[in-house]
Order: C-alpha cells, then structure tokens, then sequence
C-alpha cells in the first residue's frame, strides 16, 4: 500500500545538471529516511545519498561528493537529488527509497538518466 515516485529522468549534456524527485505515500506515513541509489546496465546496484527525514543529516557516496545534493521537503515526504556536474557517457537508473521507522525500506520503480557526450 506505501508508494514511491521518482521522476525528473532524462537526457543531459555531460556536465550539465539534472534535479530528481522522489514523494513517498501516504502523506501520513512517518519516515525515518529517504535515500536514492543507482544503477547502471551490467553493474551492482550502488548507493548514492541518504537523507534522514526529521534531522535533515545526509550521507553520500564518495563518488558524488561535492556534485550531488540531496535535500528533502519533510511535510510531503519528498525527497530532492540535485546532479551537478554530470560525468560523460553514463546511463543509469536512479532507485529512491523511503524507509518508515517501523516498516521495511520501500523502494520506487526508478527514473532513468543519460548522460550524452
């Protein structure tokens, strides 16, 4: 019954941006965190950046740091990826996840990104 929506996927230059959104329902669901994650064709799924949703504290992977933001607007438990800095040739599809504090992580369908050259 909970739900997770990205979108904002697309196609983008190599060094241009790209903001993601996530929203987790129901709106009355209390969430511990959202988080997003990636994938690219014939690799592991990696994780990207997580966001706790009432601290608003943030991890990210080593390989997005100072290029990627995450943010989040807690009353409508959405979550943001803003992409900075796009690297060449890459084509992915970013998962997000919203993990209520008692409940499992659920995860979204995804939304997916290229990055043209």
């Amino acid at each position: 019954q909970e739900q997770v929506v990205e979108s904002g996927g697309g196609l983008v230059e190599a060094g241009g941006s790209l903001r993601l959104s996530c929203v987790a329902s129901p709106r009355s669901l209390s969430l511990h965190d959202m988080a997003w994650f990636r994938q690219a064709p014939g690799k592991e799924r990696e994780f990207v950046a997580r966001i706790n949703m009432i601290s608003g504290s943030t991890n990210y992977a080593d390989s997005v740091k100072g290029r990627f933001t995450i943010d989040k607007d807690s009353a409508e438990n959405t979550v943001f990826l803003d992409m900075k800095t796009l690297k060449p040739r890459v084509r992915a599809i970013y998962y997000c996840t919203a993990k209520a504090f008692f409940g499992r992580e659920c995860w979204g369908q995804g939304t997916q990104v290229t990055v043209s050259s």
